[in-house]
């Protein structure tokens, strides 16, 4: 029972790579940010389901000061990680995208040393120059000729891209804080009811509110779906760092980028060079190595 959270931080690999995919399938004519809001409502209800589920909503009323402060700024760094992650999926590449978010391992693992203490063994020291090398590689994959109009584009998901990787590793400190003492379906419960504020915040203030008319059914239904299965995956995240440390249950879940470049192959005939396969097998091992 004592290592039930590595089996949490597997789930929460599976789902999250499901996400990418319904997510990419969503936002094919839909905007990022009208998507973003609409899939955190499916968040914010699965999350609530299970709160209710495990009877944990009455410990709201003893949850400590400091722990709401962290609850709500990891909920505002998810909210911005999801903005600017969905934003470089509607602009790029599945496989392109997903290894850069995948790097915030590296930049979640510096600042579990720094605040929690957690230990930075050789083994773990060789699995982050794996994890990091092995990102550079998938980023470098071979492009295709384009006009300066697409170069352009391709520049945004890039920086959409790194923002959320950033974004990524300041959630995944706070709500390691935030959740200290708090029952983890409730704590990711709170978090996600102060993302979707933001994300709806974002509509209106870039007045997006008129394009949620024209939201095609097809895609509303994919938009849901994906919420649930990130709901799903957080589930079992925040369920792993409540009972795991952070360096390793974080790894652990961005092994969810093997379920996406799998379905983003089947879905989208998106190929890997033979450079961007290299980097994928390096950051499985790494990821494997930091188990």
């Amino acid at each position: 029972m004592r290592k039930m959270w590595i089996m949490f931080a597997f789930g929460s690999a599976a789902f999250a790579g499901l996400t990418s995919i319904l997510a990419k399938c969503g936002i094919k004519k839909t905007d990022s940010t009208a998507a973003t809001a609409i899939r955190t409502i499916a968040v914010l209800a699965f999350s609530w389901l299970m709160v209710f589920i495990v009877g944990s909503q009455s410990e709201i009323t003893s949850i400590s000061l400091k722990s709401w402060v962290f609850l709500i700024l990891s909920g505002i760094a998810t909210g911005a990680s999801w903005l600017c992650y969905f934003k470089a999926l509607s602009l790029g590449d599945i496989n392109k995208v997903v290894p850069i978010d995948k790097s915030s391992t590296v930049l979640t693992i510096i600042l579990a040393l720094i605040f929690f203490g957690e230990e930075i063994t050789p083994v773990k020291l060789a699995a982050i120059v794996l994890i990091a090398v092995g990102t550079f590689l998938m980023i470098q994959k071979k492009e295709t000729k384009a006009s300066s109009g697409e170069k352009g584009k391709s520049a945004g998901w890039l920086i959409y891209a790194l923002l959320s990787a950033v974004f990524a590793s300041l959630t995944s400190i706070l709500g390691k804080i935030g959740i200290d003492n708090v029952e983890s379906n409730l704590g990711t419960a709170i978090r996600t009811a102060v993302a979707l504020l933001m994300a709806w915040m974002m509509v209106f203030i870039t007045n997006k509110q008129s394009s949620l008319k024209q939201i095609d059914k097809k895609e509303l239904c994919f938009i849901l779906v994906s919420g649930v299965a990130t709901g799903a995956s957080w589930l079992c995240y925040y369920k792993a760092l409540q009972d795991g440390p952070a360096s390793v249950v974080v790894p652990i879940d961005k092994l969810s980028i093997l379920v996406t470049v799998a379905f983003s192959y089947i879905v989208f005939k998106e190929k890997l060079s033979v450079k961007s396969l290299v980097g994928l097998i390096m950051i499985v091992v790494g990821t494997l190595m930091m188990i």
